[in-house]
């Protein structure tokens, strides 16, 4: 028997789930070989279909929201392309990161179809902050010690892989990413951190309720890899926590 998704809000219209890392959405041409996806996973826990109205990467861990109904999840996706959603993420990159910026990098789109120096660059903004950074006594390249930062990122478009491709032009590249990041830092913390995969996680979602009409702010937990390695790198005061699902609920009306 697989393990339950945790469910961290649901209603009659919504529900949210903490995605693992490495799990699909949904069945993809990249679906060889899989057996378990989100999409499908959750429908069978809550014996009801789902409908996703926004997305995660694969190697992405975290807050993912459903709807339980066509139409809620037509407004929600609609929200969601207009940038009307708030979303928050936190990643552990390679470098001392600036203390605060909006990356407004044009990317262009990945479709795998044509060369992407054929696509259009499209507008892209994210806004990061720096909440804590590490050195370490230990020369994982060239350099004698080395130095990582925990970064917020706040996408404000909706590119694809925009989060990984901005920290990385900007220099400071997302541990864990195969593409855009460098293997030794890679290695090193699947090897001698026991923390593999890509080291980003969807922590936050603000948004209007798609029926109630009133605000809902969803909050994540990190899984027991990343939330180990905080702790050993003493940022335990910057893990989230799972919240919402007890206070964002419909409101009361008075009778």
């Amino acid at each position: 028997m697989t393990d339950a998704l945790p469910i961290l809000y649901h209603d009659e219209h919504l529900v949210a789930v903490h995605k693992p890392a490495d799990m699909l959405v949904h069945r993809s041409a990249l679906a060889r070989g899989e057996r378990r996806f989100l999409v499908q996973s959750l429908r069978d826990q809550i014996g009801r279909h789902v409908y996703p109205v926004h997305r995660l990467d694969r190697p992405t861990s975290g807050l993912m929201v459903f709807a339980l109904d066509s139409r809620t999840a037509r407004t929600l996706a609609d929200d969601f392309a207009a940038h009307r959603v708030g979303k928050r993420y936190l990643a552990v990159v390679r470098g001392h990161g600036p203390e605060q910026e909006c990356l407004d990098y044009a990317l262009r789109d990945e479709d795998g179809r044509r060369p992407k120096a054929e696509m259009p660059a499209r507008e892209a903004r994210t806004a990061i902050a720096r909440l804590d950074s590490v050195e370490l006594p230990v020369r994982v390249d060239r350099y004698p010690s080395a130095r990582y930062s925990l970064m917020e990122a706040r996408p404000l478009t909706g590119r694809r892989h925009q989060i990984r491709r901005h920290l990385s032009r900007r220099g400071y590249p997302i541990i864990g990413d195969a593409k855009h990041g460098k293997s030794v830092h890679n290695r090193f913390f699947a090897e001698q951190l026991d923390c593999p995969g890509l080291l980003l996680a969807a922590v936050g979602l603000t948004f209007t309720h798609p029926v109630h009409g009133q605000p809902l702010s969803l909050d994540c937990a990190l899984d027991t890899r990343l939330t180990s390695l905080f702790q050993h790198f003493g940022w335990s005061g910057h893990l989230p926590t799972n919240a919402g699902h007890q206070t964002a609920t419909r409101p009361m009306t008075s009778s």
